[in-house]
């Protein structure tokens, strides 16, 4: 039998909430707080993910384990996961992905866990991402060519870090360098944290340290206002150049099949 309701209803209480800070917190109705407290319904998987980061539990511990004064927590790393204390949800109670604008990067680093703040963001929704949470950043200058900047990366939430995988890129979080769209070169290490490379070479790579980020976002696709060209057309000079090259690469193929 499930825990969530009695574990829900003391969490709450001991953090200090009413049942209408904690539906806003979350981005729900105070109806569904109360059904969930009284056993009367259960929370849909993601909404459950967001109690259970929101009181550092696992989605485990918060089901199943009954929380009270005598209970104590496994010791976990915090180096491995973040939690996202707040989104938005549309008129269909899905959430919404909301848009930091490279102006309100900056005070991203400190509003990311207000629920004001981020109910504040623009915002809007995508048919094919209906599933997850999803938040967009406004990348400028050139470290990501071909991507212009200006664009906008689609990124879902990174719950573990160990997830990270190398070579993706990533929306990274940081207080030291605040909001980079970069590729990760390495696995994450909670000795370390990432390494980001710039798809623009003339940009050096380097580390975040574990400490140091906030929040890790998965590229999941981007928008533009540039349209890409077309490809130039060949040039008699390219199409002889190119001729010239491939008489080099059979000559020499033929000149080791003699030897």
């Amino acid at each position: 039998m499930s825990n969530i309701a009695s574990n829900l209803k003391y969490l709450r209480r001991k953090k200090g909430l009413t049942q209408q800070q904690f539906a806003d917190l979350m981005g729900i109705k105070r109806a569904s707080v109360g059904a969930y407290e009284e056993d009367r319904a259960e929370p849909k998987y993601e909404l459950l993910k967001k109690i259970a980061e929101c009181f550092d539990l696992t989605m485990d511990e918060l089901a199943n384990e009954e929380i009270d004064e005598k209970w104590k927590p496994t010791p976990k790393s915090n180096a491995s996961s973040m939690r996202v204390l707040s989104v938005t949800v549309n008129q269909d109670d899905r959430e919404n992905i909301e848009l930091v604008p490279v102006k309100a990067s900056a005070g991203y680093m400190n509003g990311y866990g207000d629920p004001e703040y981020v109910a504040d963001l623009p915002k809007f929704s995508l048919p094919m991402f209906n599933q997850g949470t999803y938040r967009a950043f406004e990348i400028k200058g050139d470290s990501m060519l071909p991507l212009p900047s200006g664009a906008v990366i689609i990124g879902e939430y990174v719950e573990n870090w160990h997830d990270v995988k190398p070579g993706q890129t990533y929306v990274v979080v940081s207080r030291e360098e605040g909001v980079v769209y970069k590729r990760v070169a390495f696995k994450y290490k909670e000795d370390k944290g990432l390494k980001l490379v710039s798809d623009n070479k003339t940009y050096d790579p380097y580390w975040v340290s574990s400490g140091d980020i906030l929040e890790i976002w998965k590229a999941k696709a981007f928008i533009s206002t540039e349209l890409p060209e077309p490809s130039p057309e060949p040039t008699m000079e390219t199409l002889t150049s190119m001729m010239a090259q491939m008489q080099k690469t059979i000559s020499a193929v033929v000149d080791n099949g003699k030897g």
